[in-house]
């Protein structure tokens, strides 16, 4: 029990001291750190994402988020060799972005310490093989010929799938190319055809256009309304097909120093829909368009090495589009390189600017390109050399990866031609899994155009142009 002091002032305050000391007075006080009273609670860590048990393909990207209270420190793990890298130190509450690099079932864990320990783990992530390698060299199947029936051109390039029934000669899913060559004469160059194929096989290729505004067309990109965008290398020209087969040009204003590449990006909120096309000078345009009207032109990269002639050129092609990053896919053949261009609705003019190095051009591959330019941090290189050798052209894969083939210009003695390869854009390194020969000919330089498509089941078709084919003709590969 305690009592106070009644014998004067300094008899009372030193009993006051005594007081509070007995009582808890001053201990009390020192309750958070010294023992006494309450102890601070030990650390507690939640994961957000992932919390639910997910499947991925080998390749993409496992995105962790978590929060955590009365922690001081953290610090990641997966107990994998597969997880990829997710170690060390970590923010008490934050994010990462991590790509496994094998197939399995793979957990991330994030312990945290405090006035105790914690730690959380996610749900388990089920990382599948590759696309490209689910895909079976075994089941390609010859669509049907890409000659031209009437003309007869041939060596087929540039390939697209109909998005819409429009009208005229064309149906939703059909196969639409361009062929390179001419029929009477099979000069690479002066192609001057489009066709379409029914996507099933033994089908018969139909004419859709003829144009001298057409020639040397290596490139399409297909329009909502149906009209087809081709890169005319020789015509110097852009030209639009309806799809009915009238052949416009109504970007004739426009400069265009040999077109070599081509995708269309629809319109998204503030951005305007728009069609990129690459040049044989290096550079890459971008025309935006409302409906089929151009509204303006601006080139938005330039530097990229190039050189040579129809049947060996070296620029920038294969130009493919994810919608779901705004970022461009370029495939540089020069240096054998996949580059991505981020945010690519926002590159202004001259944004980005390659040092590309190209005085060894007659003797690619050249250097690994660098950029520079206001919008150089947009530009990043996703894969690099071999198994790349001169590669050509690339489809988007239904997990965000890129199907890149090889077009075999100058092939190292003894290197297996016609390859086709996965690339990643989150993968270290970029490379995914082994790459698949698609034409088994041994003649190198079969593959030209690509594209990527998935079934009603979701099962994933890639299509290609095979000039290596008797006749010339689009394959089909599926799972």
């Amino acid at each position: 029990m305690c009592r106070r002091s009644s014998s004067g002032l300094k008899a009372v305050s030193f009993a006051f001291v005594l007081l509070l000391a007995g009582c808890g007075g001053y201990g009390g006080m020192g309750s958070m750190g010294g023992g006494y009273g309450n102890p601070m609670p030990p650390p507690s860590v939640m994961f957000s994402s992932p919390t639910q048990t997910s499947t991925i393909h080998l390749g993409q990207a496992v995105k962790l988020a978590w929060t955590s209270s009365n922690a001081t420190h953290c610090s990641g793990s997966t107990p994998s060799d597969i997880g990829g890298a997710f170690s060390g130190s970590q923010p008490v509450s934050g994010s990462a972005t991590v790509a496994p690099v094998g197939a399995g079932t793979v957990t991330y864990t994030v312990s945290c310490t405090g006035s105790g320990n914690g730690s959380a783990t996610t749900a388990a992530v089920t990382v599948l093989p590759s696309i490209l390698s689910m895909l079976s060299p075994s089941k390609i199947t010859t669509i049907g010929s890409t000659v031209d029936p009437i003309e007869h051109g041939l060596n087929p390039y540039g390939l697209a799938i109909a998005p819409v029934t429009a009208g005229g000669l064309v149906t939703a899913g059909d196969l639409i190319v361009c062929n390179f060559n001419d029929g009477a004469t099979n000069t690479q160059g002066n192609g001057t055809t489009v066709v379409g194929l029914h996507p099933t096989p033994g089908a018969t290729p139909y004419r859709i256009a003829q144009s001298a505004s057409l020639e040397g067309c290596n490139a399409l990109a297909i329009l909502p309304d149906g009209s087809i965008s081709a890169a005319a290398l020789t015509a110097g020209r852009n030209p639009l097909v309806s799809p009915s087969g009238v052949v416009s040009t109504p970007f004739s204003a426009d400069t265009f120093p040999g077109p070599w590449g081509e995708a269309h990006v629809a319109a998204t909120g503030q951005n305007p829909a728009a069609l990129y096309v690459s040049n044989v000078d290096g550079s890459i345009d971008r025309i935006t368009l409302n409906g089929d009207t151009q509204t303006g032109f601006t080139q938005i990269v330039r530097g990229f090495c190039a050189s040579g002639m129809p049947g060996a050129i070296y620029a920038p092609a294969g130009l493919t589009y994810d919608p779901s990053v705004d970022t461009l896919y370029v495939i540089d053949t020069s240096s054998y390189s996949v580059i991505a261009l981020a945010n690519v609705s926002s590159i202004s003019a001259a944004g980005v600017v390659v040092a590309g190095q190209c005085s060894s051009t007659a003797a690619a591959p050249t250097p690994m390109p660098t950029f520079s330019g206001p919008s150089a941090s947009s530009a990043r290189v996703v894969a690099h050399g071999a198994p790349l050798f001169a590669p050509l052209s690339a489809a988007l894969l239904a997990d965000g990866d890129l199907i890149v083939e090889n077009s075999d210009i100058n092939i190292p003695s003894g290197q297996m031609p016609n390859l086709a390869v996965e690339v990643s854009p989150v993968l270290p390194g970029g490379f995914v899994g082994q790459p698949v020969q698609l034409d088994t000919s041994g003649i190198p330089g079969a593959l030209f155009g690509i594209v990527a498509t998935v079934d009603g089941q979701g099962n994933q078709i890639v299509y290609f142009n095979d000039d290596s084919a008797t006749p010339n003709a689009v394959m089909r590969m599926t799972e």
